[in-house]
């Protein structure tokens, strides 16, 4: 392929869960549009199932195998000709990547089944290929540039002249955060700068004298910061137990708030410690047997009491847990209905979305009894607890926010080459044995060293030096372009933090800052700024780290505009590509759910609109493609008019869905086209279109509706069968003969 037919092209991803099942609906209109203005659409499956396939060559037949779609596209990223849509994946935790596999081979692939204690070297080999797609495995490999988050003009005006319903704080709410503040992975950490290229070794000294080697061969370049911390898992079950306690004794829910997906070694060690505080009972007089049997509490209560009734003692077990609830205080529930608590799966709880949708109902969650109620919601790491706790106060305070009239804050997030992977990778260990932990250079010398325990969670990271320098780069471009102040989310008593303000310090007079308003602030701090500037409609830039990024790009959308698929995600790659990424509320499980129960989708595909056309412009300015800056331009009136006009899906069976939102997006994209003057070719191409689209319309959503209410087949949850998802997402006729007519 030619340099030429590269940059033509739009690398459109195969994703997870209901993005993936909203591709085969939106697809289609995508590639026929496309096709208009000579842009051809590719796709790549980076899916859970996918990726794992793609992990076991040699044991699939060849109709069977896939290629390292993931490994190809992190290459692509790399490269000036880079176009690449990135709908939301799986972040897998174990039990999630276990199901995978499951999936997978009932489906006639021959996997092996994942190692639980590894012995032998094929088994070995076999967890460390799943332990590569588990986590977030995707977007460290794709992120080759810093993140540009922002609400679009056309959401924000449509969320203040439509708010979406907030819930009233009351003054006297006792829901706050706890955190630990100490002996944690903030107050531990350790920070140094690389003076040169080298390859560094973690490596373990037991108390008994022995090395253990936890990590070889950890390159590393000039002016990259090294982190090294690790999370006193003594004083952890200390705090753990006394917020319990705290929780039963102000007789409000208690709720643990972790990342167990991006974060896929330390969190779920860390939520496995929440299970035992909370049912300290169960495993005094049972943990034994469990572990025997290989129920660990770091899966959840759910994997526990699926697991028990193969055990002798299964009865005991059951009402030892029965009893915990009843002793404990009441835990925040997932899905009161079914009995699904806060600690039942350690993936159904993430920070990023939980905290946020917390906060926007007034502080509370629900309880056992169904009803909402004030919490405690239990971050242990203390890096930023206070964000959350900062965004409580100013509510408890002043009210709820209006989205009617509040600000905005965009985010510029450090994100490139995967800097701040914290916790999600190989450089993280539950440490085996008492000793000190050691990052050595190749010279032998200690950088970094610390003394732990068995149990402890030992983790180290490392954010290269380019990406620092790009990202505050984008900071001032941002500053620039919008006028708004720039705020660096950053503390300069925590060790990493205070290393990146050194090199903001010498990176900030390579560009011109003149009238702009740029700010260091220490997390909580930024928090309040940025809260008071909103309550008087004004914007705030955050300019955060990695872990923040992911944070804020959540908590400031869902309080604006009532969820963070609606915002525009853009990485302007470092190498002159594009990454525009899509849906930043997840994957949406539960949306999958419903259709199969009565095919019904109610997944918003805003932004796949908005990343498409960001998409087609970006093209369109690299190329010379003029067509696809018209293709940009329409889209993004039609998704305007889509908004003011209400097409939006809804959540409830008989009105619009996903399917019903992506045929008025078509109708209303072929009008802007066929009215628009800028090529008259392209007019004509769509005027016949959008005269059928529009003379179908009733026939149309008919057919769409006609399909609701009853259950559907798409023959697998992580990898669901082509030919009847297809059928499935799209079940209108006339509007499938109307695109093939194009």
């Amino acid at each position: 392929m030619t340099d030429a037919q590269t940059d033509a092209r739009i690398i459109y991803t195969h994703t997870d869960e209901a993005p993936l099942l909203a591709t085969y609906s939106l697809l289609p209109v995508v590639e026929a549009y496309a096709a208009q203005a000579g842009v051809v659409v590719e796709t790549r499956d980076i899916s859970l199932a996918g990726r794992i396939i793609a992990l076991f060559p040699e044991r699939l037949t060849e109709e069977q195998r896939l290629d390292d779609a993931l490994g190809e596209l992190g290459e692509l990223a790399k490269t000036p000709g880079a176009n690449i849509i990135k709908l939301p994946n799986i972040s897998a935790s174990l039990p999630q990547l276990k199901a995978a596999i499951a999936e997978l081979r009932e489906q006639g692939y021959d996997l092996p089944a994942y190692p639980e204690d590894p012995q032998t070297d094929e088994e070995k080999d076999v967890r460390a290929r799943y332990d590569k797609v588990k986590g977030s495995a995707v977007n460290p490999v794709l992120r080759e540039g810093n993140s540009d988050r922002r609400a679009p003009a056309s959401v924000k005006n449509y969320a203040r002249h439509h708010p979406h319903r907030m819930g009233a704080w009351s003054p006297d709410s006792k829901t706050n955060v706890a955190t630990m503040g100490t002996h944690d992975f903030r107050s531990n950490e350790k920070s140094v700068v690389i003076d040169s290229e080298d390859t560094l070794t973690i490596r373990l000294v037991t108390a008994d004298g022995e090395t253990v080697v936890l990590k070889e061969s950890v390159p590393v370049l000039a002016g990259e910061v090294v982190d090294g911390t690790y999370m006193d898992v003594a004083a952890l079950r200390r705090f753990l137990g006394e917020q319990v306690a705290r929780a039963k004794a102000e007789g409000v829910l208690f709720s643990a708030h972790l990342k167990a997906t991006m974060m896929k070694v330390s969190d779920p060690i860390i939520f496995g410690h929440v299970v035992q505080a909370f049912f300290p009972t169960l495993f005094e007089q049972y943990g034994e047997q469990l572990a025997a049997a290989g129920i660990s509490p770091n899966d959840g209560l759910g994997a526990l009491l699926s697991a028990v009734d193969r055990l002798p003692e299964g009865d005991a077990i059951r009402a030892a847990v029965q009893q915990g609830l009843a002793d404990g205080p009441d835990l925040a529930m997932v899905d009161s209905d079914r009995g699904i608590t806060n600690l039942h799966v350690p993936s159904d709880v993430i920070i990023d979305a939980s905290m946020p949708a917390m906060i926007r109902i007034g502080g509370h969650m629900w309880g056992p009894d169904g009803e909402e109620h004030d919490t405690l919601a239990v971050i242990p790491d203390s890096c930023y607890a206070g964000v959350y706790q900062a965004v409580i106060d100013d509510c408890r305070t002043h009210g709820a926010l209006d989205p009617s009239t509040m600000g905005s804050v965009p985010n510029v997030g450090l994100m490139a080459k995967a800097a701040e992977e914290y916790g999600s990778h190989d450089k993280t260990f539950e440490i085996p044995a008492a000793g000190t932990v050691e990052v050595v250079n190749s010279a032998g010398e200690v950088l970094i060293s610390h003394d732990v325990q068995p149990g402890d969670v030992w983790r180290a990271c490392q954010t290269k030096d380019d990406p620092i320098r790009d990202w505050v780069k984008l900071a001032v471009t941002r500053a620039r372009a919008t006028g708004s102040p720039a705020v660096f989310w950053l503390d300069e008593t925590r060790a990493h933090d205070a290393v990146l303000i050194g090199k903001i310090a010498e990176y900030l007079p390579e560009h011109d800052t003149e009238g702009l308003t740029i700010e260091i602030m220490a997390p909580a701090e930024a928090t309040t700024y940025s809260l008071e500037r909103i309550r008087r409609g004004e914007d705030t830039i955050s300019v955060t780290g990695n872990v923040l990024r992911d944070y804020n790009t959540d908590l400031f959308p869902i309080l604006e505009l009532g969820t963070s698929a609606k915002m525009l995600s853009i990485v302007p790659l470092m190498n002159g590509g594009g990454l525009f990424e899509t849906g930043a509320g997840g994957s949406a499980p539960k949306h999958v759910q419903q259709l199969v129960k009565e095919n019904y989708l109610r997944w918003d595909s805003l932004g796949e609109f908005f990343a498409l056309a960001a998409s087609f412009e970006h093209l369109a300015q690299r190329t010379g493609n003029a067509r696809a800056q018209v293709l940009a331009d329409t889209l993004d009136r039609a998704t305007g008019t889509l908004l003011n006009e209400d097409k939006s899906p809804t959540r409830k069976v008989g009105s619009l869905d996903n399917r019903g939102s992506h045929f008025y997006l078509a109708l209303y994209w072929a009008q802007e086209l066929a009215q628009q003057s800028d090529d008259a070719e392209l007019a004509a191409a769509f005027s016949g279109l959008a005269t059928t689209l529009a003379e179908s319309e009733e026939a149309i959503v008919g057919e769409l509706l006609a399909v609701q209410g009853r259950p559907a087949d798409i023959g697998g949850y992580f990898r669901p069968d082509e030919a009847k998802v297809t059928a499935v997402m799209r079940p209108s006729a006339t509007f499938n003969e109307a695109l093939a007519s194009l």
